[in-house]
């Protein structure tokens, strides 16, 4: 059973048979941190399809069905078709958002006779749900929209299968709120702790100590929470800046690699390709001189 949104309990098997249904992406939308963007003050607005928006920071409001919510990183809005519903961003610290919009149809088979129905209702999710330790769901969402914007051969695919993982990852979420939500916040700490630690090497008793907590736990509850080990969300976060700091363009990659924390530039190469699918040599090529 899980608890979804703001006192809704809903059976796993009632959220959704994904493999009856057929997702169709209109388009997806972003807006990241110091996105030079131009920024609306107020939208009001009634859809015709759905959309899921993840809220990673900025300040504002979200008002539907007369009810005002301000904004915090980790709320996910869900807006059905026909809801009419209204967003105010900050001029000073406008919206930071991840969202899609979509619709889909439940495909079925009987007697070897395929059925399709495009009026499936609406997800079984409340308009508005706080996530915590969204960090799973946030990389799944950034994963689908960059599918959606770069549009390489087969990308309408892929993005549509994202959503399928993401919609899954958004319930496994939800159930997950029922755990310790103290040892969620040691997490988030340790989290924190890696931003500010991202040119050195951290140590799992380190972190440990940090949060007291033993390493065996530690590793556990980190890998339910995120999704990731440790080692693998360091690097991830590392893998991350390394990108931000080769589009740059104005260092080396052994730069890059020791601005890092990693003594060794090839060590640094082998985490990068294993975790992007390129060498970042081949990265800055494609992303810097658009070879």
């Amino acid at each position: 059973m899980i608890k979804v949104g703001y006192s809704k309990t809903i059976h796993m098997g009632d959220f959704m048979n994904l493999s009856n249904l057929f997702f169709h992406i209109l388009y997806c939308n972003y807006r990241y941190f110091n996105d030079p963007k131009r920024n609306w003050s107020k939208l009001v607005r009634t859809l015709q399809h759905h959309e899921l928006l993840l809220v990673t920071g900025g300040k504002g409001s979200f008002m539907i069905e007369h009810k005002r919510y301000s904004f915090k990183a980790g709320m996910l809005f869900y807006i059905s078709p026909g809801v009419r519903h209204s967003i105010e961003i900050d001029a000073e610290d406008p919206l930071c958002f991840l969202s899609v919009h979509f619709n889909y149809a439940k495909v079925s088979m009987n007697e070897e006779e395929w059925g399709i129905n495009g009026h499936v209702g609406t997800l079984h999710l409340q308009p508005v749900n706080e996530l915590k330790d969204y960090y799973q769901v946030e990389d799944i969402f950034g994963t689908m929209i960059q599918s959606w914007n770069t549009k390489l051969p087969g990308y309408e695919f892929v993005a549509k299968t994202l959503l399928q993982q993401l919609i899954i990852a958004i319930a496994q979420n939800t159930q997950k709120q029922s755990q310790n939500y103290s040892t969620s916040l040691k997490v988030e700490k340790i989290i924190n702790y890696m931003h500010q630690k991202l040119n050195h090497k951290v140590s799992l008793s380190e972190l440990s100590e940090l949060v007291q907590l033993s390493p065996a736990y530690l590793s556990r509850a980190f890998k339910e929470i995120t999704g990731y080990s440790i080692i693998e969300f360091f690097n991830k976060m590392k893998i991350d800046k390394a990108k931000e700091l080769i589009l740059e363009g104005d260092m080396k990659i052994k730069e890059v690699a020791q601005t890092l924390g990693f003594t060794d530039e090839f060590y640094f190469s082998r985490i990068f390709k294993r975790m992007t699918g390129i060498s970042p040599s081949e990265f800055h090529s494609k992303n810097v001189h658009g070879v």
